[in-house]
């Protein structure tokens, strides 16, 4: 389980921790501050950004955000932005258990109607397929409409645009894009060096082992693949992924496909409508992987959901892997 370490300074400053585990309460730390030697960086209005194939101008910075996903949400709460936020949605975890309140408009991707009835300035999406007319809204018609859209980098799908793979480097490239939208660099500064020392000083497996990320479904199971967020993770945490020549971020793959791979570990995301719980139910009540080595010594790994897509989260997961699995005995 993922202990009870602070995020980052950034995070800690905000009262808000990593995700649920066993250690007791985290000591205080303090918050972050730019280097006192060099003048904080300043976006300069307009700033205009090409956004997974659609160009986005921000006349100042967003006043009234609505946040679609636990990684944008949570972002956005390490900046220091909550008041800034009209509300979030869609929600992949619980909120940390002090994150300032933020107004849950939705469980679900709200609907047009929804979003505009809030009257964000910006809605910041995880996922480019928020942004759709079936969704929070066409990002075009969203635009004429005076609402700027940006979908988190990490998850852009456009050719060109598809980090393939993903890496920390894109990744915290991607925190210090939305520190500038929101002329916050000097922040995002800070916490890219505090994840980039994080990850850093984790000291990954001997002997690679191997694994499978196991994200959800139960007559064919989903799971992480060789470009996204689980690679980048596993990658870092000296884990090889038995996916890893699926050119995808997720994918689905046969439960036959699995049992040949004979992984050492399981790494099995939890989420409240698919439970890492329900996840150990199915694989030891499945003959085929019942017998599997990894099953009947329960070699699993947990990881909370919102950690295991890009964001804020990835590096301390990165650890809690690491951790887990030498609990485990790599």
């Amino acid at each position: 389980m993922f202990r009870r370490r602070l995020l980052t300074t950034s995070l800690a400053a905000l009262g808000i921790v990593a995700l649920a585990g066993c250690a007791g309460s985290p000591a205080a730390a303090p918050s972050p501050t730019p280097t006192a030697d060099a003048e904080p960086a300043r976006t300069s209005y307009p700033l205009t950004i090409d956004n997974c194939g659609t160009e986005v101008t921000f006349e100042s910075a967003p006043e009234r955000v609505l946040t679609i996903k636990s990684t944008t949400t949570e972002l956005l709460l390490a900046l220091g932005l909550s008041e800034k936020m009209v509300g979030a949605a869609f929600l992949d975890s619980p909120l940390p258990e002090f994150a300032p309140p933020v107004e849950i408009v939705s469980d679900k991707v709200p609907g047009q109607e929804a979003t505009l009835a809030l009257e964000p300035d910006l809605v910041f999406a995880g996922w480019e397929s928020n942004l759709t007319a079936e969704g929070a809204g066409d990002r075009d018609l969203l635009a004429s409409l005076g609402v700027n859209t940006y979908v988190a980098p990490s998850a852009c799908k456009e050719p060109g645009y598809q980090p393939d793979p993903l890496t920390f480097e894109a990744l915290f490239e991607e925190f210090d894009e939305v520190g500038a939208i929101f002329d916050l660099s000097d922040v995002t500064n800070v916490i890219v060096e505090d994840q980039q020392a994080m990850l850093d000083a984790i000291t990954p497996l001997e002997g690679a082992p191997t694994a499978l990320w196991y994200s959800s479904g139960t007559d064919t199971p989903y799971v992480g693949a060789g470009i996204g967020a689980p690679q980048m993770m596993l990658d870092a945490a000296g884990l090889e992924n038995i996916a890893a020549d699926v050119d995808d971020t997720w994918s689905a793959l046969s439960w036959e496909a699995v049992v040949d791979a004979d992984p050492d570990v399981i790494v099995l995301i939890d989420a409240a409508w698919n439970t890492a719980d329900s996840k150990i139910a199915l694989l030891e009540s499945n003959p085929a992987t019942a017998a599997l080595p990894a099953v009947q010594q329960k070699r699993y790994i947990v990881v909370p959901f919102a950690a295991g897509e890009a964001g804020i989260r990835n590096v301390e997961a990165v650890q809690s892997i690491v951790d887990q699995a030498t609990s485990l005995g790599f």
